[in-house]
C-alpha cells in the first residue's frame, strides 16, 4: 500500500516511514503543507497520515482541499497532539477516516491502517481466500494448500492490490502509483508491470488454473471474484 506521510517533524517522519516499510508499506513524504498538496495532485495513495499543525498551515485546511478533489478514495488517518475534542470532530466531518493523538504507539497505526484496509474493502479479517489462494495481507504471505509460495515483494504488492479491488479493472498506470510510488520517477515506456504481472502468473498458474486473473486489452489487469 502507497502512504503519504505528512508531518513536520523530520524524525517523526522518518521514524513512521521507517516502521511502515518494514510492514510492506510503499512511504512518501511531505514535511509540509506546500508539498503535501503538490504530492497529492499528482499521485493517489491509499493512505495519507496527516499532521494538523504544519510549518507553513493547518492540516484541517488541507483535508478540506484534498477531499474536494475528484475521485479520490485515500484514506486519511490525522495525528496530532491537539487533544481537544472539537478538533477531533472537526477533522472527521472534514473527511477523515481515523484520529490518533500523539503520542502514538506505531503498532496502534499499522492496526487501525489495517482495520480501516478491511472495512474499505469489507473484508471480515486479514486473511482472504482468493479462489483458493489464502492471502495474508498483514503478514503478506500467500499460500495454497498450505504451500507458502515465493513471491517477489512487488509480486505480492501486485495480487494484494488486484484482490483489493477486485471485479475492478486496474490500469497499469494505477498500479504502478500503489505499488511503486511517484509516477513522475517512472518511465512511462517501460513494460516493467507486465514483466512482473507475467512471472506473478507463472508462479499463480504453478498450483491452480487462473482463468480468474484476466488481462484487458490496452487498459490493465482485473481480478474476477
Amino acid at each position: 500500500m502507497n502512504v503519504l506521510i505528512v508531518e513536520d517533524r523530520y524524525s517523526l517522519s522518518d521514524e513512521i516511514a521507517k516502521f511502515l516499510k518494514q510492514e510492506g508499506f510503499l512511504c512518501d513524504l511531505a514535511y509540509n503543507k506546500k508539498e503535501a498538496t503538490e504530492k497529492l495532485f499528482v499521485n493517489s495513495y491509499d493512505f495519507v497520515l496527516l499532521d494538523l499543525g504544519l510549518t507553513d498551515g493547518d492540516g484541517l485546511d488541507l483535508l478540506q482541499e484534498f477531499r474536494q478533489l475528484p475521485n479520490r478514495e485515500d484514506a486519511v488517518i490525522v495525528l496530532t497532539a491537539r487533544g481537544a475534542t472539537e478538533d477531533k470532530v472537526k477533522g472527521l466531518d472534514l473527511g477523515a477516516d481515523d484520529y490518533l493523538s500523539k503520542p502514538f504507539e506505531l503498532s496502534e497505526l499499522n492496526s487501525r491502517m489495517h482495520a480501516i484496509l478491511r472495512r474499505k474493502h469489507r473484508l471480515v479479517k486479514n486473511d482472504v481466500n482468493l479462489h483458493g489462494f489464502i492471502i495474508d495481507i498483514q503478514n503478506r504471505e500467500v499460500s495454497f494448500n498450505n504451500t507458502k509460495l515465493s513471491l517477489t515483494k512487488k509480486e505480492f504488492d501486485i495480487l494484494n492490490f488486484l484482490m483489493l479491488n477486485k471485479n475492478r479493472v486496474i490500469s497499469r498506470l494505477q498500479l504502478t502509483e500503489h505499488v511503486w510510488g511517484d509516477v513522475l520517477e517512472i518511465n512511462s515506456d517501460s513494460n516493467f508491470v507486465d514483466v512482473h504481472v507475467k512471472n506473478l502468473r507463472k508462479k499463480l498458474q504453478a498450483h491452480s488454473p487462473i482463468d480468474w486473473f484476466e488481462t484487458v486489452r490496452s487498459i490493465g489487469y482485473k481480478i474476477n471474484q
